[in-house]
């Protein structure tokens, strides 16, 4: 039976997107997609050059949503306990006071994660799976929600380490902003500096109508034939055919709450083929190339090939 998405839940999630879209401008996909992914519980990778609006989307996510935010600025000498913390001894209490790093927030911005060492990135692997950091030996909850959005420069920047695949794999969904079009970016060139756009927002939902917006991913619909449909594009990668990397029962998961998620914020309570084929290739195509993409045979990236060749018969 499917769940009935209520109107009033809809109208949330279109003031949502208004806001985000009336200061990053011209990009109505990816913010849709950004909004996606912390509907769907995951976290977000945002690859671009500088000076495209990676941060200002998360600043904009965090204002938007009501979310504590804290960003942290990653560098070669930046070290784990500049992220979740370190307990520092009080003689005067003889015990140990635990000072919380910026992991501590329910909108985290790690800038330039591709910058810090593998060792300072493995920092976030806990919290991005487990939504807790162990510090001396004693496990922390973080808020809820908790949501992580890392920047990464292109790898031939000066400067850049490559991401392992284990934390590649944490994250949900990998965007890139991309260059606007010719009239958003007369719009922004004649705008006002995003901060001071930034300093006028205002939380447009409550901590409570965003909870129930994620828990509302959870009932949509997905029939045997949208299920068949994920695991056949799972299996695809894992034949001598495919030439990437193989797609874990994770990442299938991962497609489905992705897909979910979308056809959420488009009104829906059901999952279509195409609420699939909108997320497929954010979701899957740095878990099958690493960070580097890699064109098929017949010149499409990998994800798209996949696509392609998996045919979603009797879908509905």
């Amino acid at each position: 039976m499917y769940i009935k998405q209520s109107a009033d839940m809809q109208l949330l999630i279109d003031s949502i997107l208004e806001q985000l879209n009336s200061v990053i401008l011209g990009k109505p996909t990816e913010t849709r997609l950004a909004l996606a992914c912390l509907l769907a519980k995951g976290h977000l990778l945002i690859e671009d050059l500088p000076g495209m609006g990676k941060t200002t989307l998360a600043h904009t996510l965090a204002k938007t949503l009501g979310l504590s935010f804290q960003r942290i600025q990653f560098t070669s000498d930046l070290l784990p306990a500049d992220v979740v913390g370190i307990s520092i001894f009080q003689p005067e209490k003889q015990t140990f006071i635990l000072h919380k790093g910026p992991i501590f927030s329910q909108l985290l911005l790690a800038d330039e994660i591709n910058r810090a060492s593998p060792k300072t990135q493995s920092a976030l692997l806990e919290a991005m799976e487990e939504k807790q950091v162990s510090i001396d030996g004693i496990s922390h909850n973080l808020p809820e929600p908790f949501f992580v959005i890392a920047t990464q420069n292109p790898l031939h920047h000066a400067g850049t380490y490559l991401l392992p695949e284990s934390q590649l794999d944490r994250f949900m969904m990998r965007i890139s902003l991309g260059f606007p079009n010719a009239e958003a970016e007369k719009q922004i060139l004649l705008s006002a500096d995003p901060h001071v756009k930034l300093n006028d927002l205002v939380s447009v939902v409550s901590q409570q109508q965003l909870i129930l917006l994620q828990q509302a991913v959870k009932k949509v619909y997905a029939s045997a034939s949208i299920l068949d449909y994920i695991i056949a594009l799972c299996h695809f990668t894992r034949t001598h055919e495919f030439s990437g990397d193989p797609l874990s029962p994770r990442a299938g998961k991962a497609i489905l709450n992705a897909a979910k998620a979308w056809a959420l914020t488009k009104g829906r309570d059901h999952l279509l083929p195409e609420d699939i084929q909108a997320i497929f290739t954010v979701v899957c195509q740095h878990r099958i190339t690493g960070s580097n993409d890699e064109i098929s045979t017949d010149g499409l990236p990998l994800a798209d090939q996949i696509l392609q060749q998996v045919d979603p018969i009797n879908c509905n």
